[in-house]
């Protein structure tokens, strides 16, 4: 089968397109014909390589999957040869106990496809059964495939933080795919939601897809603007995966009893911590990656009740992409960039 592989880490010249094997199933797996897979940030430090963690390269990239059940194993209860599906894109032990629990997220031995499982950038994947989540008829390949992984995450983040009916939650970041997904989310809560972004086009689009307001970080103190919105107060939560160069203003940001919970860190890992600040102001710093399956399907459904939507920048064909990649480097996309993998011509 064809697929993209990354065999080392460095530019986008390090995604390399090449025969492979097609992935030989388990009794409790199906074999899945990707249509399309969505690019999330996991897939650009997959390829540039984090200092301090190793991937096990060579590795299929893609973590984001929809596509159609090419083959299912002798096991298999859930799903049929032709059935349209998304994959959710974590797995782990089933049988660990926290798995039975109902926290797979936490178990040691999570992983996540196209990280330490290969992924879905090829013709066909491999997935447990399990993994599966049914697509409605009028829901697209691509924007089935914009959705797994950015919404679980915003869900179980806005689930962590408790975000309650009638609280003020900043949402940093806005044209980011988790970001794009958590404002629509946190509406439903039932929050004031504040999006920041930077730039006037992404702030209009935030206000699209239901924020109260939008504030454009680059053209002044964002601290002040917020002050005019909702005073000196502050806010009751902060939703972020910026990392250094908004922690200290998001500090500031929070009312007394305030929450900041965070799924990443694309401007840095490290942060200065004034900590009289935090016991003092009573502040919860909550960190959150993934989420449990429970989420993944409460999330879904909402999804295909189309209570909230996919929001895709663009759709580019797997033969672009490099382009891709270097599309979401550039922090011009609002939403998900998504690969059509329906041609590899």
């Amino acid at each position: 089968m064809k697929a993209v592989l990354v065999r080392e880490h460095g530019g986008v010249d390090k995604l390399l397109f090449e025969d492979a094997p097609r992935p030989q199933i388990r009794p409790d797996e199906v074999l899945v014909r990707v249509k399309a897979a969505g690019i999330n940030h996991l897939d650009l430090w997959v390829r540039r390589g984090v200092p301090g963690h190793k991937f096990p390269l060579p590795m299929i990239p893609g973590t984001d999957i929809a596509g159609e059940v090419a083959e299912v194993g002798a096991l298999v209860t859930n799903a049929r040869v032709g059935d349209r599906v998304a994959v959710m894109p974590g797995f782990a032990e089933a049988t660990s106990e926290q798995a039975l629990s109902g926290n797979i997220h936490l178990a040691r031995d999570y992983g996540i496809f196209g990280e330490t499982r290969n992924g879905g950038c090829a013709e066909f994947m491999d997935a447990p059964a399990v993994n599966l989540m049914p697509m409605p008829d009028w829901m697209s390949f691509t924007d089935a495939a914009a959705c797994p992984l950015v919404f679980l995450t915003a869900y179980h983040m806005l689930r962590k933080a408790g975000l309650q009916p009638g609280e003020t939650i900043v949402m940093h970041a806005a044209g980011s795919g988790v970001t794009s997904a958590g404002i629509q989310l946190a509406r439903l809560f039932g929050a004031t939601v504040i999006a920041t972004a930077g730039s006037d086009e992404k702030c209009e689009k935030a206000r699209d897809l239901g924020a109260d307001h939008a504030i454009n970080y680059r053209a002044g103190d964002w601290l002040e603007a917020l002050k005019k919105i909702v005073g000196k107060g502050g806010v009751d939560v902060v939703f972020d995966h910026i990392g250094p160069d908004m922690f200290e203003s998001s500090m500031k940001a929070l009312k007394w009893g305030g929450r900041m919970v965070t799924c990443g860190s694309t401007t840095g890992s490290e942060v200065k911590l004034n900590l009289r600040a935090l016991f003092f102001k009573r502040i919860s710093l909550i960190g959150s990656t993934m989420g449990p399956k429970s989420d993944q399907l409460a999330v879904w459904k909402l999804l295909c009740q189309r209570r909230v939507k996919p929001v895709v920048d663009r759709v580019f064909a797997v033969r672009d992409v490099r382009a891709a990649h270097e599309y979401v480097e550039s922090r011009r996309a609002f939403g998900k960039v998504v690969l059509d993998l329906s041609d590899w011509g």
